[in-house]
């Protein structure tokens, strides 16, 4: 059986994009800007998206709950895990938490997509993460998972994932759930 979905207006590559670094530097000029508290806009802002940068690791400590109404949803608990002297953290092999410094503002018409970036694959590491809806607007997070057998160094400020925008074909109502400004 095949279904077929009739949308007021065609889609077609005119409608449907993926933000380039001039169309993501108009959208930074904004109020509130798409994205605010980049350490260097000038190394982050990439052809084709915004390097997010480390925040704050944590170890992830207790079992989750989730169902499909949320009623039962519980979060395990997060302890944060503290810099040395040299401002790293050595992480062993196993997953942590992690919250990015950038504040994200996605206005009704953007969504995004979060992909590691390739230097963070190369060391046997990678990053988990959702869809930002449009509308959404926090410090958001992800679940870093460390594969390298020999663990792995990280450098406070890291660039770990590169932020996609994508331009809708239209308005939609915006993202509403509990993490909307989340760790503001």
């Amino acid at each position: 059986m095949m279904i077929i979905f009739h949308l007021k207006e065609q889609v077609t590559p005119d409608n449907i994009m993926v933000l380039k670094k001039k169309d993501i530097q108009l959208y930074i000029n904004q109020t509130p800007p798409l994205i605010e508290q980049m350490k260097d806009p000038d190394m982050q802002i990439q052809p084709n998206g915004i390097d997010l940068t480390l925040d704050q690791l944590f170890s992830i400590n207790g079992m989750g709950t989730i169902d499909f109404s949320n009623k039962n949803r519980q979060l395990p608990k997060k302890h944060p895990l503290p810099y040395n002297n040299a401002g790293t953290i050595v992480l062993k092999p196993g997953v942590y938490g992690i919250t990015f410094r950038e504040i994200v503002h996605l206005p009704n018409n953007i969504m995004a997509l979060g992909r590691p970036r390739s230097s963070l694959i190369r060391m046997g590491a990678s990053l988990i993460t959702a869809v930002w809806d449009a509308g959404y607007s926090g410090r958001s997070e992800a679940l870093l998972n460390v594969y390298n057998p020999e663990g792995i160094c990280i450098h406070a400020d890291a660039r770990l994932l590169q932020l996609v925008f994508i331009l809708l074909t239209g308005q939609t109502s915006g993202y509403d759930g509990i993490y909307q400004g989340e760790n503001i």
